[in-house]
C-alpha cells in the first residue's frame, strides 16, 4: 500500500513540474513574440540586412573627445566609414570635433540631448530630446539626421512612435563591446570581431581601450570577407 501511495505522489510531483515547465515556455514564447512584433512593425533595428556581408561600427559619443582623433586616424588608415551617434550636450561643447567627423565623411546620427532613459519619458520629452539634438547638429552641418540610438538602449513604444513621427529609425545593436565598463583591449577586440554575422551592428564608445583595439577590430572584420559600411547602408530595405 505504501509503495502505491509513493508512486501516486511521485506521479503528481512530476505532473506538477511538467505543468510549471509548460507555463514558463509559453510565457517565454509570448515575450519573444511581442519583441518580434515590436521590431517588425515599428522600425527598431537590431541588425542590418542579413543577405549582405556588411557590418557597421556604431560609435556612441556623449562624453570626452581625447580618444576620438586616434579612432578617426585608424578609420582613415583603413578607408572605413563609421556611424557616430552624438549626444546634444557633447555637440554643444565640441562643435569643431563634430565638424571633423562630418567632414571626414562619417555618418552622423542622433543619441538624444541629455542622455536620458527614453523609456521613462513622455511623448513631449521624447520629442524634445530628439528634436533639440537634431536642430543643434543641423545648425553646424546642415544635415537632417534620421537614425536615433536611445541612450543605454532604453526605449518604449512612445519613443519609437515619436522617432518615427520625426522621420527617424530607431537603432539598437547586435553586438556590444561593453567598452565603457570593461576596460580590456583584448576583450573588446574579441567581442567586436569574432563570430560576426551579416548585418551586424557593433556598438562601441571612444574609450582608451577601444581606440587601442580599433585597428585590430577592423583588420579582423575585413579579413573575414565583411564590408564595413555605415548603419544607413547596412539596414537599407530591411527591418529586423
Amino acid at each position: 500500500m505504501k509503495e502505491k501511495v509513493k508512486k501516486i505522489v511521485f506521479q503528481i510531483v512530476v505532473c506538477f513540474f511538467i505543468v510549471i515547465l509548460l507555463i514558463m515556455l509559453a510565457a517565454q514564447t509570448s515575450v519573444n513574440t511581442a519583441k518580434n512584433v515590436l521590431k517588425a512593425s515599428d522600425e527598431v533595428y537590431y541588425c542590418g540586412n542579413k543577405n549582405n556581408n556588411n557590418v557597421s561600427l556604431m560609435i556612441n559619443v556623449y562624453w570626452g573627445d581625447e580618444y576620438l582623433d586616434s579612432m578617426l586616424e585608424t578609420l582613415d588608415n583603413h578607408s572605413v566609414k563609421a556611424t557616430f551617434f552624438v549626444g546634444g550636450i557633447w555637440v554643444s561643447k565640441n562643435p569643431e570635433k563634430l565638424m571633423t567627423i562630418f567632414e571626414k565623411g562619417h555618418e552622423i546620427a542622433n543619441h538624444g540631448y541629455f542622455h536620458k532613459s527614453h523609456d521613462k519619458l513622455t511623448w513631449q520629452q521624447n520629442v524634445d530630446e530628439i528634436q533639440n539634438n537634431h536642430n543643434l547638429v543641423k545648425q553646424y552641418t546642415n544635415l537632417d539626421m534620421n537614425l536615433f540610438a536611445p541612450p543605454s538602449g532604453a526605449y518604449s513604444q512612445t519613443t519609437v512612435d515619436v522617432a518615427k513621427s520625426l522621420g527617424y529609425k530607431t537603432i539598437m545593436w547586435s553586438k556590444d563591446t561593453i567598452d565603457w565598463r570593461d576596460k580590456d583591449t583584448n576583450l573588446i577586440i574579441k567581442r567586436a570581431s569574432t563570430n560576426n554575422k551579416n548585418g551586424d551592428l557593433i556598438l562601441m564608445h571612444p574609450t582608451k581601450n577601444t581606440a587601442e583595439a580599433l585597428d585590430t577590430i577592423i583588420t579582423n572584420i575585413l579579413s573575414q570577407n565583411f564590408k564595413i559600411v555605415c548603419v544607413s547602408q547596412n539596414i537599407s530595405a530591411n527591418i529586423i
